[in-house]
């Protein structure tokens, strides 16, 4: 989401889709394969039933509503006949969509039939985590952009192999964001992200 999805990377990919896909035709404004029509595939945010069809930014809500649902069942506060409903009425709440049967909505997902309880929120907290590692990334080396652009992904493979692959089990995952970014875990930075991409067009 980070830098697969950035500007710098669709413009270096969109000459690679058009050789792949489009006969070797060249990119031009208005070719499937410019860098504008790209980006506005790859940023289009819309309300989803489905959690692994959502976009970027409507996603953390699907992740917010299974947190509140497994709280209020393993607390006992919601009883499992009226899990059903819940999910409508949550899915409404923070996403403004009610599904209109069960498969999307409730059984959608196999955590919960797995037994894997208390999974859900570590999609975001993978987000926000990505977006802080990218902009630590970036503040070492401003060149990433440039670099990404012109198909060197080295430099961002190389910081991130030192600061994050490097470490394995070595560190928590809080430990290993101040060691690499020289703070905890901080929303600020996906925010921040999210606003660049989606409010400015960055």
């Amino acid at each position: 989401m980070q830098a697969c999805r950035s500007r710098p990377f669709l413009s270096w990919l969109a000459p690679q889709l058009a050789e792949l896909f489009g006969g070797g035709a060249a990119v031009t404004a208005s070719s499937p394969w410019s860098v504008d029509n790209l980006e506005r595939v790859y940023r289009r945010v819309a309300r989803s039933l489905i959690r692994v069809d959502a976009d970027e930014v409507t996603y953390p809500a699907h992740v917010i509503l299974r947190y509140r649902l497994e709280r209020a069942l393993l607390g006992g506060g919601l009883p499992l006949r009226e899990l059903p409903g819940a999910w409508r009425e949550g899915m409404l709440e923070l996403v403004g969509v009610a599904p209109p049967d069960d498969r999307q909505g409730c059984l959608q997902d196999i955590h919960w039939m797995d037994g894997t309880f208390g999974y859900f929120p570590t999609y975001t907290l993978g987000a926000i985590s990505a977006a802080q590692l990218h902009q630590a990334a970036l503040a070492a080396h401003p060149e990433l952009p440039q670099r990404i652009a012109a198909g060197d992904f080295q430099p961002l493979v190389r910081w991130l192999r030192t600061h994050v692959h490097a470490q394995g089990s070595r560190l928590s995952g809080e430990a290993l964001l101040h060691a690499a970014t020289g703070r905890g875990l901080d929303v600020g930075c996906f925010r921040a992200h999210l606003e660049r991409r989606y409010l400015r067009g960055d």
